[in-house]
């Protein structure tokens, strides 16, 4: 059954798939959308999936995004009434899975709610409504009989620290939410086609998963003590059948590969305190495109000292979110721990994480340079609810310690080309443009020289955009922007200004005279030309994208001036 909207056919709609013996999927398929978060373009939409179980009793895994609550709740509604729900499992609380718990406990406030003891604290603050709650621990089991007996496996960090799988034992269904997953929406319940989603399946794992690496791990570890999974029922994009070896195999196989990185970066906070989760994964994100591994660690949890000192000791960089002043002895020890641990010359990175009793940041970091730990960005501070500018600039001080701790392997490669190689690539001359983006309210902007127009019909030009460059979370496929055109004997100035390294969360145009085009990007004033783009498609060039774009609209200043031509020295670096 698959139910539309009728001002957005084909772009909001449901499906309702019996997988299994009494269990239903309840797929929300969100065709149009192009962003999770502000870092993750989506070329393929995606899906919110909800599952009913019935038994003796009936069990509902997770709901959906709040922008489907007429669509899930006439679906659900059409399927049983809510009142005889007798069990609500949260995977985990993030709002695009648990955006309907508050409407679905109005409708029936006997419904018991399963989940972790975090996940519990998290709808507590949601809900803000008494409700009845059962915390689970791993290997805890819920029986709604007939032989339907779940069994509970904690796995914090993927990607929130509040996560569950449940696995029922007579479906040999494991539920796991965001793990496994992918952004892909499309009408096919499951996997059979590999060919078609597994792009979709490591863009996702590299985005959410791979900062996680020994979570994954340690995730696939507990799996491995279950009986044999048939089906993994994740929440977004299509359900794994036909390929769950082989794509939890992929998961383990990269998983290790992340976990040996010789290069770390260590983050650590506190989950369920102020807004530390999504801006210690904004900062994750920065760190992951520069190639160097991510260890998240939260210390509200529980944390063995001696492994926190162990970690601590083997890191490159150190990212500490700001606990709570009042934060319970657990957490000040693993503080102190991380402090005892740290090494000179390590990188450092604090951020405030917005909870109103953040420790102070000064006396934090002023140990933290005393020990002989370099500072890799400003001290991220934040006095009020963060805003999507904020998590840029968590994402730009994420790349920033990586670029840091990868410096001396960056140098080591740049000497590593042959010398006549790298004077004869070189010798391949471009012309000198600034891309500039924005981005709800968020903007950026590089200097770029490897453009080219790439056809005709349609009108379209290729550029390359390296996978660190801050401005490349706004060239995700969908996004528009301005390439503007620099001109010979007229652009020391500009390229002066983009060429400096700014801060995170820096005004690249502060002082720069601009005007925004139909697209909203800035068009600098003082450029020769410029030619407003949309994104089309992008290709994994190593460490960088190719990103392809349609061009509709654009203006020359002064037709008979030259464009700026840049005639590099090296192949093999900037």
């Amino acid at each position: 059954m698959v139910a539309l909207t009728e001002k957005t056919a084909k772009r909001l709609t449901i499906q309702t798939v019996e997988i299994a013996e009494k269990t239903t999927a309840i797929r929300s398929l969100d065709w149009d959308r192009d962003r999770f978060d502000i870092e993750f373009g989506l070329q393929n939409g995606t899906t919110y999936n909800s599952f009913l179980i019935r038994g003796e009793q009936t069990a509902l895994v997770d709901t959906s995004h709040e922008k489907f609550r007429q669509l899930y709740f006439d679906t659900l509604t059409g399927l049983i009434n809510p009142t005889e729900i007798n069990y609500l499992i949260i995977s985990h609380t993030e709002p695009d899975h648990s955006g309907l718990v508050k409407d679905l406990l109005q409708m029936a406030p006997d419904v018991t709610v399963v989940g972790s003891k975090v996940a519990i604290q998290f709808l507590e603050d949601l809900v803000h409504q008494p409700f009845k709650r059962r915390i689970v621990k791993n290997g805890d089991r819920l029986d709604l009989g007939n032989g339907h007996e779940f069994e509970f496996v904690i796995a914090p960090n993927l990607h929130w620290p509040d996560t569950i799988f449940s696995f029922d034992h007579k479906t040999q269904i494991l539920y796991t939410c965001d793990a496994f997953g992918m952004h892909y929406c499309s009408d096919s319940t499951f996997d059979e086609d590999l060919k078609t989603i597994e792009a979709d399946f490591e863009y996702y794992y590299e985005c959410l998963m791979g900062p996680n690496a020994r979570s994954v791990l340690s995730a696939l570890k507990r799996m491995g003590e279950l009986p044999t999974v048939g089906m993994i029922a994740t929440g977004h994009g299509p359900l794994l059948y036909h390929n769950v070896v082989e794509l939890t195999g992929r998961y383990r196989k990269w998983s290790q590969t992340q976990a040996k990185a010789e290069t770390a970066v260590g983050i650590f906070y506190v989950s369920e305190y102020g807004y530390s989760d999504r801006l210690a994964q904004s900062i994750a994100n920065g760190v992951s495109k520069t190639g160097v591994g991510v260890e998240i660690v939260d210390l509200g949890g529980v944390v063995d000292l001696q492994e926190l000192r162990e970690l601590v000791s083997r890191c490159t960089g150190l990212v500490v979110g700001m606990p709570p002043a009042s934060g319970s002895a657990n957490i000040q020890a693993a503080l102190s721990t991380i402090l005892g641990s740290a090494k000179e010359k390590q990188a450092i990175g604090v951020f405030e994480t917005a909870g109103g009793d953040d420790e102070p940041v000064d006396p934090l970091m002023s140990k933290f340079r005393n020990l002989g730990l370099i500072t890799a960005f400003p001290a991220i501070r934040i006095k009020q609810t963060p805003t999507e500018n904020i998590y840029k600039q968590c994402e730009e001080a994420g790349t920033d310690i990586g670029q840091w701790v990868t410096r001396d392997r960056s140098i080591k490669a740049m000497k590593s080309l042959g010398a006549d190689l790298d004077k004869a690539l070189g010798r391949l001359s471009g012309g000198l443009y600034i891309i500039t983006a924005k981005k709800g309210d968020v903007s950026s902007a590089m200097l770029a020289s490897w453009v080219s127009q790439a056809s005709f019909k349609p009108l379209g030009l290729s550029i390359a955009v390296a996978k660190d460059r801050a401005i490349e979370s706004l060239m995700q496929v969908g996004d528009r922007f301005v390439l503007n055109v620099l001109e010979e004997g007229n652009y020391q100035k500009l390229m002066k200004h983009f060429l400096k390294r700014f801060a995170p969360g820096a005004d690249r145009f502060q002082g720069v005279r601009t005007q925004a085009a139909q697209n909203g990007a800035p068009i600098l004033t003082d450029a020769l030309a410029y030619i407003e783009c949309e994104v089309i498609s992008r290709m994994d060039c190593g460490d960088h994208w190719a990103v392809y774009s349609t061009v509709y609209a654009g203006r020359v200043s002064d037709p008979d001036a030259l464009t700026a031509v840049h005639h590099r020295k090296v192949g093999n670096h900037y």
